[in-house]
């Protein structure tokens, strides 16, 4: 192995040190692209996006009720509710499904059954959402429509399968890999020691575990929530195919609605003009709405540390 060698005041080039200045270039060249990356969607989003807004009106964009481009009405207030109620209804599927999975896995879960369980969990994260939407369309929807109908008729209500309610629960099995995952590595990450000394205290495993170990892991299962909720907002095409995609503001979680995604992928193969502009408008939104997520998990995660 080369070293770094002085003579007569110098220092002499190895190279080892090439090869460590050579990858620290190249990491800071990554690091670079990403950053880039992010500046220029940021650019074009916000170039693109705000004129619409101001031309439109940011009052009649956000809260308009009405999506009918023929009419050059562009409200996109029933797609953020659609979006919102989604994504809402996959985080009170999914999150705890998730946790109680991966706290099974990471602290109960036998040896042999887990050899089952982990590679079922990757394998569910690498299926493809339009292949969740098919499952949704030719399973969920005819289920929900065949066993809730008759209930519903009772109260002057139906549906037809197609609903805020089927999205949340497909949504909900399509975040569960991510939950589970993340949430088993930081459970895992808990140093021995908390869960030793609990015992110590003469706590019983299962409340070692849920008052001990849980709570030490928070800020990487709050990391957790806060990715599901990222790929359930963001989600398109499983979306398009349980949904309804009727832009309307839903009167129950049993009503058909058009999330943001969803709008965009419909319209904007035809869009032109101010059409595409307030599609444009819409993936604005999108983005803010991820921004506030982020900076929401970032302050709880500093109000932690403070604590």
């Amino acid at each position: 192995m080369a070293y770094l060698i002085k003579k007569g005041g110098k220092m002499k080039v190895t190279l080892k040190n090439i090869k460590e200045k050579g990858m620290e270039i190249l990491f800071l060249f990554c690091a670079c692209i990403s950053i880039l990356s992010v500046a220029l969607i940021c650019i074009f989003l916000f170039s693109n996006g705000i004129p619409g807004i101001s031309e439109i009106g940011f009052r009649n964009f956000v809260f308009g009720k009405d999506w009918k481009p023929g009419s050059h009405l562009y409200g996109i207030f029933s797609m953020i509710l659609g979006s919102i109620y989604i994504t809402g209804g996959a985080i009170i599927v999914g999150v705890p499904i998730g946790l109680l999975t991966a706290v099974f896995m990471a602290e109960f879960c036998p040896k042999w059954l887990y050899k089952i369980l982990k590679p079922g969990v990757e394998l569910l994260a690498g299926i493809p959402s339009v292949v969740y939407g098919f499952f949704g369309l030719c399973v969920l929807v005819p289920f929900i429509r065949e066993n809730l109908r008759p209930v519903l008729q009772k109260y002057e209500m139906t549906t037809n399968g197609q609903s805020i309610l089927t999205a949340s629960l497909l949504l909900g099995m399509m975040i569960l890999p991510t939950i589970i995952n993340v949430s088993e590595s930081a459970i895992r990450a808990v140093p021995e020691k908390y869960y030793q000394g609990a015992l110590a205290l003469g706590a019983t495993h299962e409340r070692s575990v849920f008052t001990t170990v849980v709570p030490a892991a928070k800020s990487g299962i709050m990391a957790a929530i806060i990715l599901g909720v990222g790929r359930a907002i963001g989600e398109t095409m499983a979306v398009i195919m349980v949904a309804g995609n009727q832009p309307r503001v839903p009167g129950s979680i049993f009503d058909g609605v058009r999330t943001m995604t969803a709008n965009i992928v419909i319209d904007m193969g035809y869009a032109t003009d101010l059409h595409r502009e307030a599609l444009i408008a819409t993936g604005v939104v999108l983005f803010v709405f991820i921004l506030i997520i982020n900076m929401l998990f970032s302050l709880i995660k500093r109000k932690e540390a403070k604590v």
